[in-house]
């Protein structure tokens, strides 16, 4: 605040001059006004004074009455003049320094509304407080309660304190920082005995954050120089904790309910992942739903699919010189190898079965048959592995039919299971029996191969009519080769017009004429046995004689 001085109140024409000149009138007193440099502001000074009487405002003597003893009264409305002038700019000093700090707040609330970080905001308090109160450092430090541990929020100029000193003399900060009050320390002689503060720190002003009566940490500032902090540096500085205590807690809250949210969506990710495993999200999706929660008990939906299965051949003799352990290891890995082909081509598996997959193409089946050629290559390649290992090759069976299919869900309201029913499925599963006796690697039926796009893209061979195992009606069936080794497509190949020719006169019940041809075949390729196949079919045929069910039709008798 401005000092006050007599020339303030007598120095220029007011009504105080005027009071103090009529009352000097009035009353005759001999009497004249000087500042406290001996000037004279008011009357005429004599060359000598009977009385001297001092002009005091807050114990400071601003000037002198000087004249006769009377000039005593002079002196008093002098002093009564003052401390009204001094009052009035005290007043208004407090009324400017309160809007001052009004508008403060508000700005600071308006910078504490443009963010939800704790980080942020500590560091706008910290900011803040510098600003207004003189310092060289400044942190923001809260209690972990949890973790028991005191950490630093945010900083202002450079660390005052040793950082591993915080956690390490916890109870002489908890006592200052916990006991919720705000507090000057010009003697900073103890913090730095302990090491937590550095030595140059002289002084250290400091106010608790608290929520509802809740301390949560503290805002400190610390400053190079003694600094001698006023009660207006400390009000100010709690009313910023105060305010900042609640813009933080708020974002802390916000960031663990973020955490918690994320943490919980990062757990149904996971649950949906695994569950996607053991039911297929295509399966889901055919039933019109987007998440498996959405499933209900009797969901159900019919579409026309290619229907795929797979089996190791001769399983039961590999897995008998093998160990449970050993035989499961070789099934997951074999598995591992043949999935990823299914769902590169756009199906889906259906079910593990053991040694056999089951998949379901909902797209084409040139998507089925492109996944059944790349299965048969990768047997290929794992055998290559297996007889490096001093282990015998495998061989894989293929079959697959196109037909309508229901995917639906069944079971009861605690078990509920994903199922297929279909003759399709059925007749897919005998297609891929046939390719043991037909001594073929891949068999499609008419109905997949009705479906194949490009079919001059894949090495095919015509196998003729068959009648399943249960079935009143035969269907036509056809070898995909495209799987076999590059030696014995070659081979099929140069045979491919022999070969059909063979199964025209087997169709047209020549049986005489398709043994010879057939012959031919087994001469010019040897290792073709699905040759060999027929040539000995129309043998026994012509040795026995045929029937009406045998009019160019394999009749299985098994499955």
């Amino acid at each position: 605040m401005t000092r006050i001085s007599l020339k303030n109140i007598i120095g220029k024409k007011n009504e105080a001059v005027a009071m103090i000149l009529a009352l000097i009138e009035q009353l005759n007193i001999i009497a004249w006004i000087e500042d406290d440099a001996g000037k004279i502001l008011l009357g005429t000074a004599r060359e000598t004074a009977d009385s001297i009487f001092p002009v005091i405002a807050e114990e400071e003597i601003l000037g002198f009455v000087k004249g006769e003893q009377k000039a005593a009264i002079i002196a008093r409305l002098l002093t009564h003049l003052i401390t009204k002038e001094s009052e009035k700019k005290k007043l208004g000093s407090e009324v400017l320094h309160l809007y001052q700090e009004v508008n403060l707040m508000f700005d600071f609330s308006d910078k504490l509304a443009k963010t939800i970080d704790a980080a942020d905001i500590a560091k706008t308090t910290l900011e803040e407080a510098s600003r207004v109160i003189r310092s060289d450092n400044g942190v923001i430090i809260l209690w972990d309660e949890k973790n028991r541990q005191l950490q630093v929020l945010a900083s202002h100029g450079n660390l005052f304190f040793n950082q591993e000193k915080i956690n390490t003399e916890l109870k002489i900060l908890l006592d200052l920082i916990l006991n919720g009050q705000s507090e000057i320390i010009s003697d900073t002689s103890a913090l730095r005995a302990t090491g937590i503060v550095r030595p140059h720190i002289s002084s250290v002003l400091y106010s608790a954050l608290k929520v509802n009566h809740r301390v949560m940490g503290a805002v400190i500032l610390a400053s190079n120089e003694e600094i001698q902090y006023t009660a207006a540096d400390l009000k100010l500085l709690t009313t910023l904790a105060l305010q900042s205590s609640a813009a933080i807690e708020s974002a802390l809250l916000y960031e663990r309910n973020i955490k918690d949210a994320l943490e919980r969506e990062e757990a149904m990710r996971k649950l949906y992942d695994a569950t996607g495993k053991f039911v297929p999200y295509e399966f889901i999706r055919s039933l019109g739903h987007q998440l498996i929660t959405d499933v209900k008990l009797g969901d159900q939906v019919e579409k026309i699919v290619t229907v795929l299965f797979s089996d190791i051949r001769e399983y039961t003799t590999i897995a008998e010189q093998m160990t449970p352990e050993e035989n499961f290891r070789f099934v997951c890995s074999f598995n591992e190898r043949m999935g990823p082909f299914i769902r590169q081509y756009n199906g889906f598996i259906n079910q593990y079965l053991g040694d056999a997959i089951m998949a379901i193409f909902p797209g084409n089946a040139t998507d089925a048959l492109a996944a059944a050629v790349a299965m048969q290559n990768e047997v290929e390649q794992f055998n290559i592995a297996r007889l490096l290992n001093n282990q015998a090759p495998i061989q894989i069976g293929v079959g697959m039919h196109t037909g309508p299919l229901i995917m639906g869900i069944t079971g009861d309201k605690d078990r509920m299971d994903a199922c297929t029913i279909s003759d399709t499925v059925n007749t897919a599963s005998r297609l891929e029996g046939l390719t043991k006796h037909y001594k073929t690697g891949i068999i499609l039926s008419d109905a997949s191969l009705e479906q194949i796009n490009n079919k001059e893209n894949f090495h095919l061979r015509n196998l003729g009519m068959v009648q399943l195992k249960g079935k009143q009606e035969s269907i036509k069936i056809h070898e995909c080769f495209s799987g076999n080794t590059s030696k014995d497509i070659q081979k099929k190949a140069a045979t491919l017009s022999l070969f059909n020719e063979g199964i025209s006169h087997y169709l047209d019940k020549s049986f005489n004429k398709a043994h010879e041809v057939f012959m031919q075949v087994i001469n010019e390729n040897p290792e073709d046995r699905t040759a060999a196949f027929f040539f000995t079919n129309t043998k026994q045929v012509m040795e026995e004689g045929f029937s009406k069910n045998r009019e160019g039709i394999v009749e299985m008798q098994e499955k």
